[in-house]
């Protein structure tokens, strides 16, 4: 029993790359897919928020099962669809099948909560911390790994290929998950109805709601149609705050926003996570468009993958360092650092991007900036919530960060579009305008994780005083 408890962290681990693997398949395959499937660059950005829209719904679903006795089979079940959607992405025939393996893809996003709740049921209270930060960067390092993969495999045959790779690490997740992953009935876990209303609910808002920003470009932001998209959204989601209030075991347990540190998280999920894709996804297109654009570098997929291996250096070096300094430094403290971070590399990537050197600098910087940041944010959830709602809250926290990531894309995708050039690519104009939202809404982010720890820090010294 002991040896197999000391191989969770690494299987689970392992599972979790499995987001990081999938994550690749998008933003770096956009110009691919744009080109070999007769689509325009925005047009392909859908392969990304669709992904990422589905993995906003099936987190949260997954994260309330995950606090539930079945644990392990919830997380077979989900690799088992990520390999089916994978398999259907390899040989679509066209780009509407091609969306819809892509779709069933999505879950890959609510693996990481999942196996969160997994650390924390099993591993020891001890490490249990340690695990769940390492579990909460696996995608962000992940990434810095499975971009150069698929580069290397787009690159020597297709991204068909690429596709095919995911499937094959899918299966060897799901092998090692059945082998090492405790099985049976959790029998601490509480067992509860499903909101299936929430569930329902959450994924209608959230749809209404990148679907009005992805389309407001096409039909006009004071068109009728964008205009009743949003109100459609604001409809839906108070209908679903209202709803996860009243009920006693809800989808999301929104009263723990009550507390601080966990409303500090996932407020800070939110902004760095719709920063985080309009920086990699602006820099993935700046990387492999064409010198004719005049700013693409013109680098073919097969290096272009190995632009977000700094990415993943950063991310790591900065989760040891978390890991090392968390009993140095106050959690809340890492949130403002992480964010500052992310905000210098997104003020390099703004004014310097024409150089691979620079992207490559700005990469590096990202990834401290999400190391550190993604760390904390799970850290100061765990400590602050029941184990029976862990599960939950986290999953909440996972799911404000792919809607942050959700939003980015789509906005992305939104400004590439306004300009488009004769040639499809979106103009330096565009380019250079996502990439300044970006690194505003960094800089917003640190503002305000500034400010507030300053003023928590003359609260607590006026109630030392007093």
């Amino acid at each position: 029993m002991a040896e197999a408890r000391s191989h969770l962290v690494p299987a689970l681990v392992y599972a979790a790359l499995s987001t990081a693997i999938v994550s690749s398949l998008g933003m770096l395959l956009v110009p691919t897919i744009s080109r070999e499937m007769d689509v325009s660059v925005s047009s392909a950005q859908w392969m990304l928020t669709l992904n990422l829209l589905v993995g906003a719904i099936a987190t949260p679903v997954m994260g309330r099962l995950s606090d539930g006795p079945h644990k392990k089979r919830l997380l077979l079940v989900s690799l088992l669809i990520i390999l089916i959607g994978s398999i259907i992405a390899a040989m679509a025939p066209n780009f509407t099948i091609f969306l819809i393996g892509r779709a069933l893809q999505g879950l890959s996003y609510g693996i990481v909560p999942v196996t969160i709740a997994l650390a924390r049921r099993y591993v020891p209270a001890t490490s249990a911390q340690a695990a769940i930060s390492s579990l909460s960067v696996t995608v962000s390092t992940g990434i810095g790994i499975g971009y150069p993969l698929t580069g290397f495999i787009a690159g020597l045959f297709d991204f068909r290929f690429a596709f095919w790779f995911a499937a094959l690490f899918v299966v060897t997740a799901i092998l090692v998950v059945y082998r090492l992953v405790p099985g049976g009935a959790d029998t601490q876990s509480t067992r509860t109805s499903f909101d299936y209303v929430g569930a329902g609910l959450l994924g209608l808002g959230l749809s209404a709601l990148l679907l009005g920003i992805s389309e407001a470009p096409n039909w006009g932001w004071g068109s009728p149609w964008t205009i009743g998209a949003f109100a459609l959204a604001t409809a839906l989601m108070t209908a679903w705050v209202r709803a996860e209030l009243r009920l006693e075991h809800p989808l999301i347990n929104l009263r723990v926003l009550r507390n601080g540190e966990v409303m500090l998280a996932n407020c800070t999920a939110v902004g760095l996570g719709a920063a985080m894709y309009i920086g990699l996804s602006i820099s993935s297109l700046v990387a492999q468009a064409p010198a004719t654009t005049g700013y693409g570098i013109a680098l073919p997929v097969f290096w272009a993958g190995f632009v977000m291996f700094p990415l993943s250096v950063g991310s790591f070096t900065a989760n040891r360092m978390v890991r090392s300094l968390s009993h140095r430094i106050h959690l809340a403290t890492l949130l403002p650092i992480g964010a500052g971070t992310m905000a210098a590399a997104g003020l390099l990537l703004l004014f310097a991007h024409s150089e691979l050197w620079e992207i490559l600098i700005g990469m590096l910087i990202f990834g401290l900036g999400m190391g550190a940041s993604y760390a904390a944010m799970p850290a100061l959830i765990a400590r602050s919530v029941a184990a029976q709602e862990l599960g939950s809250s986290v999953s909440f926290n996972q799911v404000l960060r792919t809607v942050g990531s959700s939003f980015g894309t789509a906005i992305a995708g939104a400004v590439l579009a306004a300009p488009m050039a004769p040639d499809l690519h979106p103009t330096g104009a565009g380019i250079t305008t996502t990439l300044a939202i970006g690194a505003i809404i960094c800089l917003a982010v640190f503002i305000a994780l500034l400010i507030h720890k300053l003023a928590t820090r003359t609260a607590h010294v006026t109630d030392q005083r007093n």
